[in-house]
């Protein structure tokens, strides 16, 4: 990759322009609000001047639900040879740009897991997805040269790839993200009204709890109202949950002492399935080490490969954590090993063999 073109110069947008800035690729920049894009040019993202001709990758940093409308006129544009979105919702976008007709041989969705609670080019880094995942979503029908060009923007960032479906992307971030995220806002919306005495109490447990409820709330009406079902699937849960609470805590009230055992009952199972869950969070940049095996599949060399191999490894229900791609010298193949977790191994296996892929011991 030698140029790249930027569509949006937000937070993620002039973050991943810093990045390839850095390792030498002209950046082109592109807002609907030009002072934003002089703004990040002026940081060292790129420049906001008109690339000339085709670029080798266009970057749509635009809202999910103006993903497909941008992606659009890029693509008649004939702006670039690859394209990506780096949206947090990618079925609603995909199925959009299905329904316009469009040829997505050229196009993947993306999405950096990374982000802040401030937004626009001033809050941008280079290093912002340093050690972090970001999500590729390949169809059967991506073109090979477009998600090598994708795996070099992630190599880049010095982020981490991992292949999902789209729809297990959207329920997964839903999970990790966006329920989150309003819980967060709900919590420190008790803070509004709260007597002054109370709020000067504020130690640390609550700073941590309601950091993210500074984000912008336009951006994130934007990706609630693009992922809506999930959210409110995993809302509903967490009601059944606080329901169960207050009732514990009522009986915790009572002067019998058969219902306050039952209450702290109650109490004691929230906290240790919260304990349970929490223990499976990552560390901060994914600091834990981790131990991934190889599944080596043959390929030849013919556009679409890699792209149905990661659509054969969605389907399967398998993250691919990391991929290295070894040609034969002289020979139209190569082989590709894939990055996965043990207990994948065998899955991703045997479904790849069903698909008809040769695999090497």
């Amino acid at each position: 990759m030698r140029t790249a073109l930027v569509i949006g110069t937000g937070l993620i947008g002039t973050s991943a322009a810093l990045a390839l800035t850095q390792r030498g690729v002209t950046v082109h920049l592109v807002d609907h609000d030009p002072e934003q894009a002089r703004t990040a040019a002026a940081l060292g993202a790129g420049t906001d001047e008109v690339p000339d001709g085709r670029v080798d990758l266009a970057i749509i940093a635009a809202p999910p639900a103006h993903v497909a409308t941008v992606l659009a006129d890029a693509m008649r544009r004939d702006a670039a040879r690859g394209y990506i979105d780096v949206a947090s919702v990618k079925g609603g976008p995909r199925r959009e740009l299905e329904h316009l007709g469009l040829d997505l041989s050229s196009y993947i969705g993306t999405h950096p897991m990374s982000g802040r609670e401030k937004s626009g080019p001033l809050a941008a880094s280079g290093d912002l997805f340093e050690g972090r995942p970001w999500v590729l979503t390949p169809t059967r029908d991506t073109d090979t040269e477009v998600l090598n060009l994708a795996l070099e923007l992630v190599s880049h960032c010095r982020a981490v790839p991992v292949v999902m479906d789209a729809d297990a992307h959207d329920r997964a971030v839903a999970l990790v993200s966006h329920m989150p995220h309003l819980v967060s806002n709900m919590v420190a919306a008790r803070l509004q009204h709260a007597e002054e005495a109370a709020v000067r109490l504020c130690g640390q447990g609550i700073r941590d709890v309601t950091r993210i409820a500074a984000s912008d709330p336009g951006m994130w009406i934007d990706i609630l109202s693009a992922n809506p079902g999930p959210v409110a699937d995993l809302l509903a849960d967490v009601s059944t949950d606080l329901d169960e609470t207050v009732r514990a805590l009522r009986a915790l009230q009572s002067s019998d002492e058969a219902k306050r055992q039952e209450g702290s009952a109650g109490i004691e199972d929230v906290l240790r399935r919260g304990n349970a869950g929490q223990v499976r969070v990552p560390g901060k940049h994914g600091s834990a080490p981790r131990v991934y095996e190889v599944v080596a599949v043959l390929i030849d060399d013919q556009p679409g490969q890699l792209a149905r191999i990661f659509a054969d490894a969605g389907m399967a229900g398998v993250n691919i954590e990391d991929v290295r791609i070894e040609h034969a010298t002289g020979q139209q193949a190569g082989l590709v090993q894939l990055m996965v977790e043990p207990k994948s191994v065998p899955v991703l296996s045997a479904a790849l063999r069903e698909r008809g892929w040769a695999l090497r011991q």
